[in-house]
């Protein structure tokens, strides 16, 4: 573990390798590339920087947005000293470590403050969690944790309650192109064509780390084979297949997505699983894939199996508590699920064919019996009149009863198929419609 006022080089040394993401990392909030949802004027971090008053807080993004860069703001901005912890490679005796430093900084000829970053915090157990808590309300130091899991499951709640939680973003490709061009300043002899510039764009993924440590093994390479300038086919040439396989938002990647919902669609487990992995090993983001099957599970399979649904959104949360490798198990899972579960795209079609019928429809009002009559001056007016309690009728069913519209004739917008529980849905269905029938419904 190291302490340091957080100054950092500006430049390589000689004889001393800097990498090039320190070399460009920050040194004033204005040099920072993106979150100016918490760094923009009037913006909650803004604020805080500004207040001259350090408070304990967890930064919560994924890799390379800016956690460990605002942390080591926050340090200069209060003079504090900066104590930096790894939860992954740390444990309880950095943090008796951490605690000494901050006492002599207290206690020392001239008072610092100190601030405490505790990266990776979600590694750490409950007890190191808690060993900072009497720390941290003390006013010993201020605590800043640094997470890429939801701190509401990862982070005990005591140390949670202390601090402020702060929701980083991933950076856009604009805020991608901002950083590409200050590295490209570092190496001014190599130029980047603008196709590999946006490949690698594409391949860092909203990461400003993985873009420059992508960037800086591309010009030291450049530079070794005499190249002037970093062409789209030797970026590919240098970087391999893993570049070619995964094209964020461009058309192999969503032929790729395409190819899993329909052989989820099409039942078929060995083809899901076979593209799901494909997916996952181009690189592409397994909270998106959560997400794309939570769409397959509510469209594809719908009341079919009710259950689908609910094990994609399991799916989802088992993936924000484990992170990668392990949380794409359940993402595996899940999609084998989907491909075996009876299909129904009935509420899908209905709600399809709802919209568009109320696109051409005019506007028609709630019938009397159907509106809410909270007043006295509404029940005057009839709101309400003739409403039938369904369940204080013969099977909790009002026969006859209409909830459409006046003048509206009878729609059959779903239609149940006959697999999966829908079997019995439709069988409910059908009996309902001919008991409204029977009892003589005509709208």
């Amino acid at each position: 573990m190291s302490t340091s006022r957080t100054s950092r080089p500006s430049g390589p040394s000689a004889g001393v390798h800097v990498p090039l993401a320190e070399r460009l990392r920050p040194h004033n909030l204005g040099e920072v590339v993106g979150q100016q949802h918490l760094l923009g004027e009037g913006m909650a971090l803004r604020i805080a920087f500004e207040s001259g008053q350090p408070h304990s807080c967890i930064l919560w993004g994924p890799p390379g947005t800016g956690k460990t860069t605002i942390a080591r703001l926050m340090a200069d901005a209060f003079d504090a000293q900066f104590i930096p912890i790894s939860a992954v490679l740390g444990g309880v005796k950095d943090i008796r470590e951490a605690v000494e430093l901050a006492q002599k900084a207290r206690d020392g000829l001239v008072p610092q403050s100190t601030i405490v970053f505790v990266d990776e915090v979600h590694r750490f157990n409950k007890s190191q969690q808690d060993a900072f808590l009497p720390h941290v309300e003390s006013g010993l130091f201020t605590f800043i944790g640094a997470t890429t899991e939801n701190p509401s499951f990862e982070v005990n709640s005591a140390l949670l309650s202390r601090a402020a939680v702060y929701v980083l973003n991933s950076l856009t490709d604009d805020d991608l192109k901002q950083i590409l061009a200050r590295a490209q300043a570092e190496y001014a002899q190599t130029a980047i064509e603008s196709e590999a510039a946006d490949r690698l764009i594409a391949y860092a993924d909203g990461d400003a780390r993985r873009l420059l440590n992508t960037l800086e093994t591309m010009f030291v390479s450049a530079q070794a084979e005499g190249l002037s300038t970093i062409t789209d086919a030797w970026l590919l040439k240098v970087l391999g297949e893993r570049l070619r396989r995964y094209d964020k938002g461009g058309e192999q990647f969503y032929d790729t997505i395409s190819a899993l919902h329909k052989s989820v669609r099409g039942s078929d487990p060995d083809a899901a699983l076979y593209w799901l992995v494909r997916m996952l090993d181009g690189g592409a983001d397994p909270r998106y894939m959560a997400r794309r099957m939570v769409r397959m599970a509510s469209e594809d399979i719908g009341l079919a199996d009710p259950r689908a649904l609910r094990l994609a959104l399991d799916a989802a949360e088992v993936y924000e508590r484990l992170g990668s490798p392990e949380g794409e198990l359940a993402l595996a899972e899940c999609v084998v699920y989907l491909a075996m579960a009876p299909k129904s795209n009935a509420v899908y079609s209905a709600y399809n064919a709802v919209r568009a019928f109320i696109k051409q429809d005019i506007t028609r009002p709630v019938p009397m019996h159907l509106r809410n009559a909270p007043t006295k001056l509404m029940k005057q007016l009839d709101y309400g009149k003739g409403y039938r309690y369904a369940h204080n009728e013969e099977d909790a069913f009002a026969a006859g009863e209409s909830y459409l519209p006046e003048g509206m004739p009878p729609q059959a917008f779903y239609e149940p198929v006959p697999r999966g529980l829908e079997i019995k849905i439709g069988e409910r269905l059908a009996q309902l419609r001919q008991r409204n029938l029977d009892a003589g419904r005509t709208e």
